[in-house]
Parts: C-alpha cells; structure tokens; sequence
C-alpha cells in the first residue's frame, strides 16, 4: 500500500509537470510599438483562461537596428538565455522574426513547432530552407494595396496628387516592390510622387504645399528619415498630420483614431487573434504541419467619422457595413438608448421599490419578534434570583436584573451610567475595575470574591463571575457580571466551624482530664506524705524543699498542658511552612496518654528518616485534623471492644513525594462499611449516636479548600487508611 501511494504520488506530480505548456512569443520589433502591441494583447487574452500556458516574450527590436552582426549576436544571446528549456512551441512575429527563426531553429529550438504572424509579402518557398516546411505554420499578412488605391479613386474622383510617404526599412522595400506595379496602372488617372528618401523637415514642407481641394496623402510607414532620425509611428505621423490639409489614408489600424481616413486596413488584433487559436491547436496536440498557412490577410474597411465628416467623405456608397470609430449616435438611436434606459430604470426602481417593501415586512416582523424576545430576556433574567449586570468598555452600568438593584438598594434608572464606586466601597471598587481591565485585555474569564456591607449595615459574601461580550459588528461591547451571594454558605460554615471547635473543646477537656489524672495523684502523694510527717513531728526543712520542688514540677506540667491546649484550639492566621514532626510531636502530647491508657499502640513512621518534612498552610488547623483522625481510630477501636489476641495499632506514615507530602493515618478497628466510606466526608453525616457529623466534614474544608490538598478514605483488609496529601511548597 505504501509503494502504492508513493507511485500515485509521482504519477500524478509527473502528470500535472507534463500538463504545462511554455510558448516563447518572438517579436521582431519593440515593445511600445502598437502593431506589435497589438498582437502580444491578443495572444495574451486568447491564452487567459488557459492557465497551463505559460508565455515568455522578448523583443528583437529591429526598427532601430537591424545588420548580421547583430542578429548572429541575438542567436548566441538567446542560445545562453533559453540553455535548459524546452519549449512547446515558438510564435514569431513580422518577417525579421520568421526570417531569423527559419536560419537558427537548428541551432535554437530543434525539432519545436512555429507559427508566424503578420509576415509581408509572404512566399511559402522561404520554409523549405533548413527543412522548415514540416515545423511551421501562420498566418500572412496582405497589405491589400491595388483596393485602398480602387477606394481613394471612388472616393475622391477629381483627385489629382496623390502623395505616397513611406521609409526604407524591410517591410518599407517590400511594399515599395508591391506599389510599382499600381503606380503603372493609375499614373493616368492621376499624379503619383513616392518619396522614402527626405529628411523630416522637407517632408513637412512637401505635405504643406499640397492643393487642398485635389490632393490625398496614402501614409505608409515612417520610422527613419534620410538622416537616420529615428520616429516611433505615432511621431512620425503627427509631424505629417500637423501640417496636412489633405486627407490621409493608411494600410494598418494603429494609425486609425490618429488622423487617418481610413482605408482597407491589416489589423494586428485579427493576426493575433488568428495565430492564437492556432497555437490552442497545437498545444493540444494537432501536428502544426497539419495546419494550413492563412495567406490571405484579414483585413478589415475601418474609418475615422471626425476625418470623414473634416473632408466631408461619404463611404456608404462604396463600402458595405464599414466599422467607423468615433461616430455619435443617432438621434434615433439616441431616444432608443434612452427608452431601453427608462424601461431598464422603471424595472430596477420597481424591483427596488418592491424589495424594500418586502424589507420593511421583514425588518416589521423581526422588530416585533425582537421586541417580544427582549421582553423575555428581561423578564427571564429578573426572575433569576443571581444578581446579573453588564456594562460597557468605560466601566458604565448599561443595564442590570431586579436582583441587582436590591442588592444595591437603587432602581434601574439610578444604576444605568453610573459605575462601581457609586455602589460599592473604594476598594472594592478599585479591586473590580483592574479584574475588568484586565478581562477587556486578554477576552478571559474571571471568578473573584469579595465581602462588603449593604445599605441596611447586613455583611454580604459575594462571588462574581465575569466575562467579556462583543457587539454584532464583533467590536468588545463590555463586561456582564454574574453574582453569586454565598453568605448564608459562608455562614453555615462558620456555624459548623463553631460546632467542630465545641466538639473538640469536649475532647479537648478529656484530654486535659487525661494529662492532669498523673500530676494529681502525684500532688495528692506528696500532700499526704508532708502531711504524715508533720503530724509523726519528722518533717524536715529539707523535704519541705523537696516538696515545694517536686509539686512546681507538677503544676508547670499542668500548666504547659493548658497552654498546649490553648495554642493548640487558637487558629492560624496566615498560611507558612512548617514541621510535619513538631505538629506529631504536639499532638502526641495531647492525646499520646489517651492512646495509651485505652491499650492502644501508636507508632510515628517516617520514610524520609534524615529528612525534616514541611508543610506550606495553617499550622493549627493542620494539627486540628490529625487530633480529630486519631481521636476518630482511637474511640472506634476502644467502642468495638474487641478481644484482640494483640494489641491494637494506630500507624502514622509520613513520606515525601516530588510534589506533595503524604500523611496515612492507618489503624486495625476493623472495616467501614462500603455502603457508606464515600459519605463520611459530607456534613452532619455520622454514625454515632451522639456524633454531631462534622469532624471529617471540617477536615476536608481545612486540607482541600483552606490548605490546597487532598484527604481520602480506604478499607485495605480489616484496616482503615486515612491519607492526606499536602504540598511542601506555595502553590
């Protein structure tokens, strides 16, 4: 499968490199030159939508130079400039380009097909050179001399002079051969004078000194005059044109729209267009020798209307549907542009007029359905108990629910422009539009809290929930708030906080109950031994010493154990790092003798032996879980009473993991039932008679809310493990 896609691969990349075609378009002349212009554009349109052409042209300029050397140059050029590719074919155009291709398509372009365009005076015997005939084809251009000279006789029939300009150049001494011939036929009809031999200047004297009403010029090429001064044909022709007062007629289109009449003209827009469909025929794969050579050129009768009506010329009578530039419309004509117009405009204005009405229908029902949809937008968001507000870029109050304005104790209309700190404290305030500073910034959302004081003195526990939200044109419309009051949860809380440190002051007591049970009957001893020796007259100053002594000890014992308890039931203020083993030695303290005197062994293990343990939160509160644990396993053990053939445990497993520190308090009282092990975390759930249910509960808010941990219960065997996992670093 695999060599399979690969083959596919190359398969078609190959097909698609082989569908591309490279044409090379060779004109003889420059670009700039209308005649050559015109037929590049038209190539060019013609191969438009066929993308998988790709047309390379140059220009061989030969209007301004033109000898062997240069040419034999050009070849050597073009053999170092195309070394490497390969073209599908070579267009040329005019006869110094065909002339060219036919002497070096050996050393150039071997075996590559040729089509030619707008070749004078074409003979097809030049293909036989270098064996061209099987690679070529094209289209010849005709300059149609004997019927302009048939049309200026019709048109002017007391013509006298006729004036005829042309240069010396190639396609100049072409025409010059093709004119002798009609010279001879009409030289009776009227004068002839040829001239290709004058300087500019005596040109232009010769054109000014014609008889106006007689005399007709026929304008056939000028780029050089006798001194070599180069012209482009527009300049050529205006300097000519300028001191005229005869008409002038011409063989080619690109003078047409400059001054001339008109006449039977060659068209390089009809040579293109030509050259170009059958290019398309052998770029699809038809033999070009296959293709017959157009000789007959498409010319085509074309005038000027500002010329004809200047000489006052009518055509219609000799020519038949000419194409005449720059003629004005008909008054017929006119009005039926103008009617076709009106009609056209009645039928879109109605077409408007009915579009809108069916728009303003529309825009009618959407309106109502909006109107109805914002209606119950506000009645859903009023009946939402969570106070909601949105307000724009600027921190203004846009709009907001019932619920809000209670919470505030203002109407709508005094929210509506106004912002935070005309509600809320300074500082509450200031905290809310930083958070919306920031949310217009980065498009978050954001959950924050704060606590403040109502109108009426009552303390309000708020979360609010924030985002941004953009208008219809996707510019950021504002912020929208929804609040959350928690303070009857937060109140709750504390209720319950309150209710854990009543239960523990009970334990606590017993606890102290516990510590003090030795020191007394240590004191209740020496009372009654000092006593015993006063009264049997043995009392000593130095066991009176002794015995001041040995009761300071007991009562600073007591009185560290208050202390103890009193640090111990203080809660911590702020969260530090602290030690796992300090917090385990404290509570063994406390509750170490309880354990003991219930016969219960209970063992600290630290898997890090060299290693001190911290933790990163509340020192106190920390110590407040473990006590409620161990108490929990201790009364669970005892209340079983069972007749265990070894003593009961209680292991504490401390160990250090890359991102937390794991305490597992572990005792063998037996299984809690599996019904119920995923319960005993949620408040007031308990199982004792006259449990309260909300030790484990405040354990849980303690490690996971206040300390950012995590405490899980598990049965493994006839063993319960409590395990809690808390970092040893800010989080």
């Amino acid at each position: 499968m695999k060599y399979f896609l690969l083959f596919s691969i190359l398969f078609f990349n190959l097909l698609f490199a082989n569908s591309s075609k490279d044409v090379l378009l060779l004109h003889s002349y420059h670009k700039g030159y209308a005649w050559t212009d015109d037929i590049s554009k038209e190539i060019e349109r013609n191969f438009k939508d066929h993308k998988d052409i790709e047309l390379t042209t140059i220009y061989m300029d030969t209007k301004r130079i033109d000898n062997y050397s240069y040419l034999a140059d050009l070849a050597k050029l073009y053999k170092k400039q195309f070394e490497g590719r390969v073209f599908d074919l070579i267009i040329v155009s005019d006869n110094t380009a065909l002339d060219f291709m036919i002497k070096y398509h050996e050393f150039l372009f071997k075996d590559v097909p040729v089509l030619f365009c707008g070749i004078n005076n074409f003979d097809k015997s030049l293909l036989d050179e270098n064996n061209m005939k099987k690679f070529t084809s094209g289209v010849a251009e005709e300059v149609d001399l004997e019927k302009n000279f048939e049309l200026i006789s019709k048109l002017h029939p007391k013509l006298k002079d006729l004036l005829i300009i042309n240069d010396t150049s190639i396609t100049g001494y072409a025409i010059k051969r093709d004119l002798n011939p009609i010279i001879e036929k009409y030289k009776d009809k009227f004068k002839i004078e040829y001239t290709d031999n004058l300087e500019i200047g005596n040109l232009k004297q010769k054109v000014s000194a014609l008889d106006t009403e007689n005399s007709v010029i026929l304008f056939v090429l000028l780029f050089k005059d006798t001194t070599g001064k180069y012209f482009t044909y527009k300049q050529s022709f205006a300097q000519v044109k300028e001191v005229s007062r005869v008409p002038i007629y011409g063989l080619w289109d690109f003078y047409l729209d400059n001054g001339i009449v008109g006449g039977l003209l060659t068209s390089a827009i009809a040579q293109g267009d030509a050259v170009s469909k059958m290019a398309l025929e052998v770029l699809k794969g038809k033999d070009v020798s296959k293709i017959p050579i157009l000789e007959k050129s498409p010319n085509v009768y074309m005038f000027d209307y500002k010329e004809l009506e200047k000489f006052k010329i009518d055509v219609s009578k000799y020519v038949n549907n000419p194409i005449i530039i720059n003629e004005p419309a008909s008054m017929y004509k006119e009005h039926t542009k103008f009617f076709i117009l009106a009609i056209i405009i009645i039928l879109v204005l109605s077409i408007v007029v009915i579009v809108l009405k069916a728009n303003i229908q529309r825009r009618e029902k959407v309106e109502l359905e909006l109107s109805n949809r914002l209606e119950f937008d506000k009645v859903l968001l009023d009946t939402i108990p969570n106070p909601i507000y949105y307000k724009n870029i600027d921190g203004k109050f846009l709009g907001c629910n019932i619920s809000f304005a209670s919470l505030v104790s203002s109407s709508r209309d005094e929210i509506i422009g106004k912002t935070a700190f005309d509600f809320f404290p300074y500082n509450v305030a200031s905290k809310n539009t930083q958070i919306d500073q920031e949310l217009l910034t980065t498009f978050a959302t954001s959950t924050s809290e704060f606590t403040f004081y109502t109108s009426s003195n009552e303390m309000k526990h708020i979360i609010l929930n924030k985002a941004v939200y953009k208008n219809i044109d996707g510019t950021v419309g504002g912020i929208v708030c929804i609040m959350d009051d928690i303070t009857e949860r937060v109140q709750q809380k504390q209720f319950l906080i309150q209710q854990s440190k009543l239960a523990e002051m009970g334990d606590m007591i017993a606890a102290i109950a516990h510590q003090w049970n030795e020191p007394l009957v240590e004191l209740s001893a020496l009372v009654q031994d000092i006593q015993t020796s006063y009264l049997l007259n043995e009392l000593k100053e130095m066991e009176v010493k002794d015995f001041v002594n040995d009761s300071m000890v007991q009562i600073k014992y007591m009185s560290k154990t208050l202390s103890d308890f009193r640090n111990f039931l203080k809660p911590s203020t702020k969260k530090k790092l602290f030690s796992i083993s300090k917090s385990l030695s404290e509570i063994n303290e406390i509750i170490g003798k309880q354990v003991f005197y219930s016969n219960i062994e209970m063992s600290f293990n630290y898997k890090n032996e060299n290693e001190e343990l911290l933790i990163y939160g509340y020192e106190n509160e920390f110590k407040q879980v473990l006590l409620n644990l161990i108490n929990n396993a201790k009364n669970k053990i005892v209340e079983k009473n069972i007749d265990f053939t070894k003593k009961p445990k209680i292991d504490i497993n401390i160990k250090r993991t890359s991102n937390f520190n794991t305490i597992e308090i572990v005792d063998d009282g037996g299984r809690i039932d599996d019904k119920i092990i995923n319960s005993i975390f949620e408040p007031y759930f308990t199982t004792k008679e006259d449990g309260t249910g909300i030790g484990l509960y405040m354990a849980k808010v303690i490690i996971e809310d206040k300390m950012r941990g995590t405490i899980t219960a598990k049965n493994d065997g006839n063993n319960v493990i409590f395990t809690i996992k808390l970092p040893h670093k800010k989080a």
